[in-house]
């Protein structure tokens, strides 16, 4: 490892990982070497020659989840794992076989281990045509030849393999890289691939406005979330297609959210919400966001930072109490009983598009419905100060300002406290690309309410028609997902650069349609005003050149 980033430090393995090494050192890891395939989608799998489709030994299924014993090399699939375990004392780690990636049985959970993480990455780079030295950074070297793509169908694979899955990496705009799963760390990484390519943070990193060698937390030997960040963008956008594990980033958020700080697989709207608050914490910046009508000028805030206007009015006489409140992103709900679930969003689909039903959940009537008015129960009646008494009212929200980047959290976890129960909502939602909230602006909803009259309400009137005013019109540029069940999901990324789609599912990323993208469930929508984006693509170039020269490849 370079001494540039020599102080980062990887989690620790379990104890029976730890073990394990104890016995066999790396030697285990090492006889794996050449089982391990770099396929046409950059995915290292195991590929058994004496094998065409591995089965589980317990049940010869192989459609399941399959993991082979480091010690005795024997496949189980996901539901016999444990048994394996259980009726040999010691086995207790395993690789995924699709995955390549370490496995304990005991603790049931993914595990990272560094020196397992380089024999992969090393396989990885031998077919791609570049060579590691030990204890250096990673180097390429120039291949006589080009690497040859199969193009022909993946035996065994239901789908066929498209011109756009079989086109080099290197090809991949600039910033895109893999990150590797250090044990159920996905909800990790659907996260920083959405920071990583959100313009303002982009451009904020790459010119240096937070540098790791000058902080001063750094040098006192303090931990600091920002100069974390400042690594990891410069892995990013150092040119390096390999993927990158950010395992010191990772330690650093469980030493501030200790209550988190467990291989167990987390909420990544959790984690959105934890990391901007410990970024706005470590840059030293006031803890109250507004403070004497004075906004918070961290990273965090000046990109996500928008204002709500709450209106409370009385039933009786009319009179309204209004307060503000920031948000840093948009939480909606998504209502169930009537909408699609993905596999009838498939069904029901035309050139690849979902058919159009007047019950399928969209995200204007999500946004409708946050900015309906509400009649408050009997419990949170009004103490009106016009009829000097409690009285019922009703409450209705609305935006006073849009921020730079605009984040809506779709709420598809639901948990009853009375009933104590918890589901997972799947159904599809239908969002555009291009998002105009010009009519959940104060302004729109206030003029609605008195008939489209032209009034000013503290300012409502002009919060979207002056020239220096943010715009309403809003392009995304990263999707969170979420598939599978409450208790054992995945989350993946969807990326939007130059007009194209690109899949980031942990450490491997593909190009993909745009179908593909529109038919996926939704977690959190990420979109940024249309001349951020527009001024960010002139911005780039100049500093992904200074980065470049600065950091001509990252460690992995």
């Amino acid at each position: 490892m370079s001494a540039r980033i020599s102080f980062l430090k990887n989690p620790d393995p379990c104890n029976h990982l730890s073990g394990y090494k104890l016995r066999y050192g790396t030697d285990g890891y090492k006889s794996f070497q050449n089982l391990f395939r770099c396929f046409n989608d950059g995915r290292i799998k195991i590929k058994l020659q004496e094998i065409e489709l591995p089965r589980c030994s317990y049940c010869s299924v192989y459609q399941r989840r399959l993991y082979i014993c480091l010690i005795c090399r024997l496949i189980s699939c996901s539901s016999h794992i444990l048994l394996h375990t259980q009726l040999n004392k010691g086995h207790d780690i395993a690789i995924d076989v699709e995955r390549s990636e370490l496995y304990c049985c005991a603790c049931i959970d993914q595990v990272y281990d560094p020196e397992f993480d380089e024999v992969v990455v090393s396989k990885q780079l031998t077919e791609l045509g570049m060579s590691v030295k030990s204890g250096d950074d990673v180097v390429p070297v120039r291949s006589n030849k080009k690497r040859r793509l199969d193009s022909q169908m993946i035996l065994g694979s239901k789908f066929l393999v498209s011109p756009r899955d079989r086109r080099e990496k290197w090809s991949f705009p600039l910033g895109l890289r893999g990150l590797n799963n250090l044990g159920s760390t996905c909800f990790m990484n659907a996260v920083l691939q959405a920071l990583v390519h959100a313009p303002p943070l982009r451009n904020f990193w790459l010119s240096g406005q937070h540098n790791h060698n000058l902080c001063s937390r750094r040098t006192m030997g303090l931990l600091c979330l920002p100069c974390d960040l400042d690594v990891i963008f410069a892995a990013m956008f150092s040119g390096d297609r390999t993927p990158y594990s950010p395992a010191h980033l990772l330690y650093s958020w469980w030493q501030h959210s200790t209550n988190l700080a467990t291989y167990e697989q987390q909420d990544s709207h959790e984690f959105f919400i934890s990391l901007l608050d410990r970024i706005h914490e470590n840059e030293g910046k006031s803890k109250c966001l507004y403070q004497d009508h004075e906004e918070c000028q961290c990273i965090t805030h000046k990109a996500f930072s928008g204002l709500l206007r709450s209106d409370v009015t009385c039933t009786t006489c009319g009179s309204t109490s209004t307060t503000y409140d920031p948000f840093i992103d948009i939480s909606l709900t998504l209502d169930s009983a009537n909408g699609f679930s993905p596999a009838d969003c498939r069904k029901n689909t035309y050139n690849g598009w979902p058919s159009v039903n007047a019950t399928m959940p969209t995200l204007s009537g999500c946004l409708d419905f946050f900015t309906r008015s509400e009649k408050l129960g009997p419990d949170q009646k009004l103490n009106c100060q016009s009829c000097g008494e409690k009285r019922e009212s009703s409450k209705q929200m609305s935006i006073r300002r849009l921020p730079l980047l605009l984040c809506l959290h779709v709420k598809r976890f639901e948990h009853s406290l009375t009933r104590k129960t918890s589901r997972k909502i799947d159904s599809y939602l239908q969002y555009p690309f291009r998002l105009n909230m010009s009519p959940y602006l104060s302004s729109s909803i206030i003029g609605k309410r008195f008939g489209n009259r032209i009034f000013a309400f503290d300012g409502d009137g002009d919060d979207s028609s002056s020239s220096s005013s943010p715009s309403a019109e809003f392009e995304i540029f990263a999707v969170v997902t979420h598939s599978g069940m409450l208790e054992s999901g995945h989350y993946v990324t969807y990326l939007r650069l130059k007009g194209l789609w690109y899949r980031c599912d942990d450490a491997w990323i593909n190009e993909v349609e745009e179908e593909v993208v529109r038919g996926c469930e939704c977690y959190m929508l990420f979109y940024a005003q249309e001349r951020v984006i527009q001024k960010a693509h002139k911005e780039l170039s100049y500093q992904v050149i200074s980065m470049a020269d600065a950091f001509p490849f990252a460690d992995c």
